[in-house]
């Protein structure tokens, strides 16, 4: 453990420490933010209501729209010249979404993501290729000052630039993987590509993957093809970046670190709690961040709260992989589906790739869905018989994951679009 003390505090200390930063941030927010004080005034409630950490449930909800309505800095909690660092989520919408960071913030990321890092086996003798973008994406530098801080070796590479990627993972002696799942799987490919690399020149040993939702069966590929254990990291721009969560050893769910946040599971159609262990929409409160604390922030990532006490000794609590995002559903024909079950159900099948596309229409007032999906490249095909049976068995496994049929189209391999950010899985054209 990076921190043990606070890594394995006590449940009954973290509640008392999360209430009494709560009320101080709540109170910092009601003052100096005008956005908190109106929409508290408009709900008839203020800092002195908080009584008890369930009293937080009494206070609205943020949402990412209340971001981009109070671009660029009116979400502000201090003043400008305490803010030493801005990032920016890219937006659909026109204007990105700004974060805003004190130093204080920027030391709590990086304690955060340092923690995180030994959490997936991370030490200060590893090398790390950091293979996230650089710039106002949070993920690059929010990875990078983590390691720094363990003291762990850095090589700022960005994505992109798969040769180069190879060469210095060769040279370098590269420990620690860090990037994209969907990258390290293109990464993989290409090392399997190369009659002069194999995974036996390589120093490979972890994998720290996040930016985009994946499956367990996606892990499961990652780990076979560069024969590392890949682990799940969690963040969001708005929030941090990453380093708001890990898996630890056990891989039993994402620990989040209670020093400074607070967890809620609400249900997204009536947005009160659900029961603990069951599933519903994840919503964050950062009760120690200075330059642009959330209240209640609405993540829109679909998880669960583990309610057993993990192995590892830790004691912050845990949440389930995350299953999608409520504004990722696709309703076809009714029938709600996710693009993570369509990938869990794709990876069932070994004759096709772990890259794919899903194509989304609307043709005579019916929904249509076309999944595009590529071979894998060591199958051999004899004949378009061979092509029917691969089409006809994913429909099937796929139809019995979500309850829909498909049109399969079996592509050649490596013919899909890569990315070394997150990949666009889904267009939707309705």
């Amino acid at each position: 453990m990076y921190e043990r003390e606070i890594e394995t505090r006590s449940v009954e200390e973290t509640k008392k420490y999360q209430y009494d930063q709560l009320k101080n941030m709540i109170q910092r927010i009601y003052d100096n933010v005008p956005f908190y004080r109106k929409k508290m005034d408009e709900h008839q409630i203020t800092p002195d209501d908080l009584h008890s950490l369930e009293d937080i449930q009494k206070f609205p909800f943020t949402v990412k729209q209340d971001l981009r309505d109070n671009y660029p800095f009116d979400l502000l909690a201090v003043p400008m010249e305490e803010i030493v660092r801005i990032h920016a989520s890219s937006g659909t919408t026109g204007k990105p979404t700004v974060v805003c960071y004190t130093q204080k913030d920027i030391d709590s990321w990086a304690s955060m993501a340092a923690r995180s890092l030994v959490c997936a086996g991370g030490s200060p003798e590893d090398v790390l290729q950091n293979a996230y973008g650089y710039g106002l994406f949070t993920g690059g530098l929010g990875i990078h000052n983590g390691a720094e801080t363990l003291g762990t070796a850095v090589i700022p590479i960005s994505g992109g630039n798969t040769n180069k990627q190879l060469m210095l993972m060769k040279d370098l002696q590269t420990s620690i993987l860090t990037c994209t799942p969907s990258y390290a799987l293109y990464l993989a490919d290409a090392i399997q590509s190369r009659e002069d690399l194999s995974l036996e020149d390589l120093n490979l040993k972890i994998g720290v993957f996040g930016g985009e939702p994946w499956t367990n069966e996606m892990r499961q590929e990652i780990e076979n093809k560069l024969h590392i254990k890949a682990y799940d990291i969690y963040g969001l721009s708005e929030i941090y970046g990453p380093g708001v969560g890990i898996e630890c050893e056990c891989q039993e769910g994402l620990h989040i670190w209670e020093d400074h946040f607070i967890v809620e599971i609400v249900n997204p159609e009536t947005l009160m709690p659900v029961p603990e262990g069951e599933e519903g929409e994840l919503v964050i409160t950062t009760f120690t961040k200075e330059g642009m604390p959330l209240l209640r922030y609405r993540t829109r990532d679909l998880t669960r709260i583990i309610p057993e006490r993990c192995s590892c000794g830790r004691t912050h609590k845990r949440i389930d992989r995350l299953k999608g995002r409520t504004d990722d559903m696709l309703i076809i024909r009714g029938v709600n589906v996710f693009p993570s079950q369509i990938e869990s159900a794709l990876l069932q099948i070994p004759e096709i790739a772990c890259h794919y596309q899903i194509i989304v229409d609307r043709i005579r007032n019916l929904d249509t869905i076309e999944i595009k999906v590529e071979l894998d490249s060591h199958l051999e095909i004899d004949d378009l018989d061979d092509l029917k049976i691969i089409e006809k068995k994913t429909d099937t496994i796929v139809h019995s994951v979500t309850g829909i049929h498909a049109k399969i189209t079996l592509v050649e391999p490596h013919s899909l679009e890569r990315t070394s950010g997150k990949s666009k899985r889904v267009l939707d054209l309705r």
